[in-house]
């Protein structure tokens, strides 16, 4: 059995797309491209899809990741191509790799999330940002299904920076861009969760919903903050494999 290991994306309007949605078009693409998929057993059975910690309804991403499970060997990129024209522009398979290394989920530790706050004086958030860095705790408040729950924001946040203005923002209203650096923690602290800590700290309140995108999740450097890319070790094992069969094959007789 074969295992390979995607990455994807939420783009434009598809950031609206829930999880169990793209689960449902997923699994339709696989359909269409036709792939040799494994599946489980039971009454019911269900394709062999392991899905890792996707971002919440609302939010862009441009790192998203699972794996699939293959009956008969299929090549990575070639996969990767028919999958991503079986989906819609916005959900785009942008790599792929044959998992050869355990443990993908155990390597998204943290997250890199931009922040565009329209009608935020970047100033106003600088402020609002060293505010959050200088605060020893940020407790904020989320409503779950067992009511409302209060925890610390702070402790997870490796990395709150503002970002010089872009060239593509209207000149005629402010606009701050934040770039967060936050661990995967049990409870999750979110991009929503550090806006309302920005809120408490300094009383830092957009006029209009934050436009939120992922930018990579991985394995958290902790000596550099750096979120590293989760299926680099895939690829170097891939490489060294390779390596192996080419030195094994000159060293054999002729």
């Amino acid at each position: 059995m074969q295992r390979i290991r995607l990455r994807y994306t939420k783009r434009g309007r598809l950031r609206f797309t829930s999880h169990r949605d793209f689960q449902r078009a997923f699994e339709r693409a696989l359909r269409r491209a036709e792939v040799p998929m494994a599946y489980s057993a039971g009454f019911t059975p269900h394709p062999k899809v392991s899905y890792a910690n996707a971002a919440p309804t609302g939010t862009g991403s441009e790192a998203e990741y699972l794996e699939i499970a293959l009956t008969a060997a299929r090549e990575p990129e070639t996969l990767r191509v028919l999958l991503d024209e079986s989906l819609p522009t916005g959900l785009d398979i942008v790599d792929a790799v044959e998992a050869r290394t355990p443990g993908l989920a155990d390597r998204l530790t943290a997250s890199v999330w931009e922040l565009r706050l329209d009608g935020v004086d970047p100033a106003d958030a600088e402020r609002a940002v060293r505010a959050f860095d200088a605060a020893e705790s940020v407790e904020v408040q989320r409503m779950t299904k067992n009511g409302v729950r209060t925890f610390d924001a702070r402790p997870a946040v490796v990395h709150l920076e503002t970002l010089s203005e872009t060239a593509d923002r209207p000149t005629d209203q402010p606009c701050a861009i934040l770039r967060l650096v936050v661990r995967h923690v049990t409870p999750a602290v979110r991009p929503d969760d550090v806006l309302s800590g920005l809120r408490a700290v300094a009383d830092l309140a957009p006029p209009v919903p934050a436009a939120v995108t992922r930018l990579a999740q991985g394995l958290l450097d902790e000596e550099t903050g750096a979120v590293t890319d989760p299926l680099a070790p895939d690829r170097e094992a891939a490489e060294a494999f390779t390596t192996a069969d080419a030195t094994a094959a000159a060293k054999a007789p002729a």
